[in-house]
C-alpha cells in the first residue's frame, strides 16, 4: 500500500499508456505494437491544427513511422529513465491533472455562490466566544453553551412572570408581575463579546461582501434574513451569533484621492482645532483651482499616498473606516468633498474612478483563486473524496483504529518505539477498488507525517486518518488517470514521446550540427555551389567614430587585430570604461542592406553620418560570386546540415528497425 503514498514516476512511466482490447494494432516497430488510436490521434490532431500543411495519410504515416522509431531509439539508449527526463515529464502530468482531481461540479457550484455575494452587501453585527485551535472536547462544549445561552438571552420570547413574593402578599393579590424582554444584541456584545472590538463597535462589523471574512462566517451572514439572528456557527476563531441588520446591492469599487491631516482621537482639542483649521485652509485652496495632486504631494501627511499625488488603491465597501467609506461612496465622479473627519484625522477626498463588478466571464479566474485560498477549497476536496469513496465501493473497519488510541497516548508519532509497537499489525482498516489499507500501511503514515495541533490524541489519530484515506484515494485516482480517460493518456503519451524525441534530436542532429564545426566545412566543401549568389556582397565591418582620433586609433588596431575577431576587437579596445567613442557593425552586406556600405563600397546612393558619430568608413572585401568560407553562410549551411543528418539518421534507423503495417487496420483510418 505504500506505493499509494508515494508513487515511483518510473513504474508509472512504463505502465503509463496501457491499451484495451477494442483498440487493434495499426503497427509494430522492431516488436514493438502501435495502437491505431495513437495514430488516429496525432494524425487527426495535426491535420486539424496544421491548415497550412496537411499531410494525406500516405505522406504521415511515414512521418509518423519516422517519429516513432527516433522515440523507441531514445528509449534503448535509456533517454527515458534519466532524471532529468522524468522530472520534466512528472512536471508536465503535474500541470495537466488538477482538473481530473476535482470536484469540478463542486468548484463551479462555489464560484457562481461566491460571484452571487460578490453583487450584494451584507450588514452584520457579532458575538464571538473563543476557542482555542487544539482545544479539548469540554472547552469546545463549554464555549458552545456559553454561545448558546447568550443567544438565548438575545432571542427569547418576551414573556410575563410574577415577582417573588410571601404567602399573605400572593393571599391578598398584591404580587407584582415582571415582564421579561429579550436583551439588546449591541449591548450583550459589548459586554460578553471575546472580540476586543466589540467595546467600541457593540459587535457591529459593518457591510462585508463575499470573500472579506472566513468562509463559515460569510455563509451564514447570507443565509440569515434581515433582522435574524444566527444559530451558533463554529469557525477557526471560536462560536459566533451573527445578526443581519440590512442588506443593499453592492456599491461597486473606487478609486480616490486623499489629502490627510493627521489627528488622533486621543489628541488635545487645540492640536484638533489646528488640524481643523489647517484642512480647511487647503479645501479652500483646492476650490479655488489648486492642484490636488500637487497638494496631496507637498502637505498631505499620508506619506505613502502622497508620493502618488494622494492615489489609494482600489477598494469597496468594508475596506475602509466607515467615516471616510460614506464620503467617497457619495461623492460623484470628479467630485472633491469637504473635509472628513474619520479616527485618523481630516481627510479631502478626490473621487478619481468608479468600477462595477465585472462579468463572471472575466471575474472567474480571479475568483477561482481565492476560493483555493479558502474554506471552500476545503468543500471541493471533501466533495471529491465522497465521490471517489462512492466510485471505489469505499469501506472502513471503524474498531481497527481503536488499538493506536492508547499508542498515541504512550508515544511520541516520531519515535521508534512507535514504530516498533505497530510494526505486527496488519489487520485491514479499509478496502476499496481492489485496494486494501492496512494497519501497518497507517502506521507508516503517522511515522512519516506526524505534525498536527491537535492535543487531544484521539482526535489526532482520527484526524490523521483521515488525512490517510484521503491520500490513498487520490492518489489511486490519479495513477489510474490515463486508463479512465483516454485523452489524457494520449496527451501524457503525447508528451513523453515529445520529450524524448526532442533530446534525442537534440543529440543526433540539432547540436550536433552546430558543434560538429569540420563536418559543416566538409559539407560546405562537398556543396559549395549551392551557396554561390548572383549579386555580390561586402564582408566586413561598417566603423563609425566621434572624432578623428577615434578614427586613427582604430586604424591602427585593424593592422594588428586578430581577423577572426577583428569586430570584437575593435569594440572593447575602443569602448574602454564604459565610454562609447566607436560603434562597430559587422556583417555580409548585399546592396541596399547598409547606407555606408552602398556609398563606399558599392559607390551608390546617399548616405550622412549621425551628429554622435561624424566619422564613418568600412573595412572588408566585395565577394562576387559566393562566400569565401562556410562561416560566410553560417546560419543557412547549419539548417542544411542538419536536414542532411537527419536523413542519413532516418536511413539508419530504417535498417535498424523493422516496420510492419497491418493494411485492414489501417483501411478502416478515415482520412482528413
Amino acid at each position: 500500500m505504500k506505493q499509494l503514498l508515494l508513487i515511483s514516476f518510473v513504474a508509472l512511466a512504463s505502465s503509463l499508456f496501457a491499451q484495451n482490447g477494442n483498440d487493434p494494432i495499426l503497427m509494430t516497430i522492431k516488436g514493438t505494437p502501435i495502437h491505431k488510436s495513437e495514430f488516429e490521434y496525432l494524425y487527426n490532431k495535426n491535420n486539424t491544427q496544421n491548415t497550412l500543411d496537411k499531410k494525406s495519410l500516405a505522406e504521415y504515416l511515414i512521418l509518423f513511422q519516422n517519429f516513432k522509431m527516433k522515440v523507441l531509439e531514445a528509449e534503448a539508449l535509456g533517454m527515458d529513465t534519466t532524471r532529468t527526463f522524468l522530472e520534466e515529464l512528472a512536471g508536465y502530468r503535474r500541470q495537466l491533472t488538477p482538473v481530473y482531481l476535482t470536484d469540478t461540479v463542486m468548484q463551479n457550484r462555489l464560484v457562481n455562490e461566491a460571484y452571487d455575494r460578490l453583487k450584494e452587501e451584507v450588514d452584520v453585527s457579532h458575538i464571538l466566544i473563543r476557542i482555542a485551535s487544539n482545544a479539548t472536547p469540554t472547552d469546545t462544549l463549554a464555549a458552545y453553551n456559553k454561545i448558546a445561552a447568550i443567544r438565548e438571552r438575545i432571542t427569547r420570547i418576551p414573556r410575563t412572570i410574577d415577582s417573588k413574593c410571601g404567602f399573605f402578599t400572593r393571599l391578598f393579590g398584591h404580587c407584582k408581575q415582571i415582564t421579561i424582554e429579550p436583551e439588546n444584541f449591541n449591548e450583550v456584545a459589548r459586554k460578553e463579546s471575546e472580540d476586543p472590538s466589540a467595546i467600541e463597535n457593540k459587535g457591529h462589523l459593518g457591510f462585508i461582501s463575499g470573500f472579506m471574512t472566513i468562509y463559515p462566517f460569510e455563509n451564514v451572514a447570507y443565509n440569515t434574513p434581515v433582522g435574524q439572528i444566527s444559530a451558533p456557527v463554529r469557525t477557526p476563531y471560536g462560536y459566533h451569533i451573527i445578526k443581519v441588520e440590512a442588506r443593499r446591492p453592492s456599491r461597486g469599487k473606487l478609486q480616490v484621492a486623499h489629502i490627510m491631516k493627521f489627528a488622533s482621537q486621543d489628541a488635545s482639542d487645540s492640536i484638533k482645532k489646528k488640524m481643523k483649521m489647517v484642512i480647511d485652509s487647503l479645501y479652500l485652496e483646492v476650490k479655488n483651482g489648486a492642484d490636488f495632486e500637487v497638494l496631496a504631494r507637498k502637505t498631505s501627511d499620508d506619506k505613502s499616498s502622497a508620493v502618488n499625488g494622494g492615489v489609494l488603491p482600489w477598494f469597496g465597501s468594508g475596506s475602509m473606516v466607515k467615516e471616510f467609506e460614506d464620503a467617497a461612496f457619495a461623492l460623484k465622479k470628479g467630485e472633491i468633498s469637504q473635509p472628513v473627519l474619520s479616527p485618523y484625522g481630516w481627510h479631502i477626498i478626490k473621487l478619481l474612478d468608479i468600477k462595477q463588478l465585472e462579468p463572471l466571464a472575466e471575474k472567474r479566474a480571479e475568483i477561482e483563486r481565492r476560493i483555493q485560498r479558502d474554506e471552500r477549497a476545503n468543500r471541493i476536496t471533501q466533495a471529491f473524496i465522497d465521490q471517489l469513496k462512492t466510485k471505489y465501493q469505499f469501506k472502513n473497519i471503524n474498531a481497527s483504529i481503536a488499538p493506536f488510541y492508547p499508542l498515541a497516548e504512550k508515544y511520541s508519532l516520531k519515535d521508534t518505539a512507535f514504530v516498533n509497537a505497530t510494526e505486527h499489525m496488519n489487520g485491514t482498516m479499509a478496502t476499496f477498488a481492489d485496494q486494501t489499507l492496512t494497519q501497518c500501511d497507517f502506521a507508516f503514515f503517522l511515522n512519516r507525517y506526524p505534525n498536527s495541533r491537535q492535543t487531544d490524541k484521539k482526535a489526532l489519530i482520527e484526524e490523521k486518518y483521515q488525512q490517510f484515506v484521503n491520500t490513498a484515494l487520490v492518489n489511486y485516482k490519479d495513477d489510474q488517470l490515463e486508463k479512465e480517460y483516454p485523452d489524457f493518456g494520449n496527451l501524457m503519451r503525447e508528451y513523453h514521446d515529445g520529450i524524448l524525441l526532442f533530446n534525442i534530436s537534440n543529440e543526433k542532429v540539432w547540436d550536433k550540427a552546430t558543434r560538429d564545426s569540420k563536418g559543416l566545412e566538409a559539407f560546405f566543401k562537398a556543396n559549395r555551389r549551392n551557396y554561390t549568389w548572383s549579386e555580390p556582397r561586402f564582408k566586413g565591418l561598417v566603423i563609425s567614430c566621434k572624432n578623428e582620433v577615434t578614427r586613427l586609433k582604430a586604424i591602427e588596431l585593424i593592422a594588428k587585430a586578430p581577423q577572426d575577431s577583428i569586430g570584437a576587437y575593435l569594440a572593447s579596445q575602443l569602448n574602454k570604461d564604459t565610454l562609447s567613442v566607436a560603434k562597430i557593425e559587422k556583417g555580409l552586406f548585399v546592396q541596399g542592406d547598409n547606407k555606408a556600405v552602398d556609398k563606399f563600397e558599392f559607390k551608390t546612393g546617399d548616405f550622412t553620418p549621425s551628429k554622435t558619430f561624424p566619422i564613418v568608413f568600412t573595412y572588408g572585401k566585395i565577394l562576387k560570386t559566393g562566400p569565401e568560407s562556410y562561416s560566410d553562410v553560417i546560419g543557412i549551411l547549419t539548417s542544411d546540415y542538419q536536414t542532411y543528418l537527419e536523413n542519413q539518421w532516418v536511413k539508419e534507423l530504417r535498417k535498424k528497425y523493422t516496420i510492419t503495417i497491418d493494411q485492414q487496420v489501417l483501411k478502416t483510418i478515415k482520412e482528413n
